[in-house]
């Protein structure tokens, strides 16, 4: 018998997803504005904290629930590792740590993974999904803005294991559906989506902080390049 646990999902998330797509650092990227710099380090928190979710679905994949969404053809880590290898070179791994909100996203995805594993089910749906949907926009306007060539610096975007976009999301929200939840599990599974989009956001505003602070810096550079002229 179907939950609906992929429409509840989405449903369920629906005014979270739009207060994330209004944080001024993801309405600057989805308008052509990129900062190369905040996007590496975008880069290099996506890799912690798709290494924590790939770690535990790894872990916990014999789980009933957790089975359900075990995709290895979603996973991210090693397209990251590609990314961080551009952007920072083959040293990436001495040079890049979790920001603040990383660090607490990662901290919860490895609570719930020993705690409460079928949570995972969440996170699969809030990063896996949002990423394969969106991947190819996102792709084209990083390329566009920061100049990048064809399959320089978005491994990320590219999903080479999954041939049919479409026919694997219809898969993909079959097996959703198909898992054996009750209503409290699926009312918990709801709210940790939620917990998931908010973790999100935080990292975003954390980003578009960080391009503040760069563009002021930029500012106060000219200013003062400009008074020396003139001095």
């Amino acid at each position: 018998m179907s939950t609906n646990l992929a429409e509840q999902l989405r449903e369920g998330t629906t005014k979270s997803h739009s207060m994330a797509e209004n944080v001024s650092f993801v309405k600057s990227f989805l308008g052509g504005v990129v900062d190369k710099k905040s996007y590496r380090q975008l880069v290099a928190n996506l890799y912690f904290i798709y290494e924590a979710i790939e770690y535990q679905i790894e872990k916990n994949k014999d789980n009933l629930f957790v089975n359900a969404i075990y995709f290895p053809e979603l996973y991210r880590k090693q397209s990251l590792i590609n990314d961080l290898d551009y952007y920072y070179g083959s040293n990436w791994e001495n040079q890049i740590k979790p920001s603040s909100a990383t660090q607490i996203y990662v901290d919860r995805i490895h609570q719930i993974g020993s705690l409460s594993p079928e949570l995972l089910i969440a996170h699969s749906y809030t990063r896996y999904i949002g990423d394969l949907s969106g991947g190819q926009i996102l792709k084209k306007i990083a390329q566009n803005a920061m100049q990048l060539a064809d399959n320089e610096g978005t491994a990320f975007y590219d999903f080479k294991s999954i041939d049919n976009e479409k026919v694997f999301k219809d898969l993909y929200r079959q097996s959703l559906n198909n898992i054996p939840l009750n209503k409290q599990q699926i009312q918990q599974i709801i709210a940790e989506a939620n917990i998931a989009f908010n973790l999100n956001m935080k990292i975003f505003q954390e980003l578009n902080s960080n391009l503040i602070k760069i563009m002021v810096m930029l500012l106060i550079s000219s200013i003062n390049n400009f008074r020396k002229k003139f001095s």
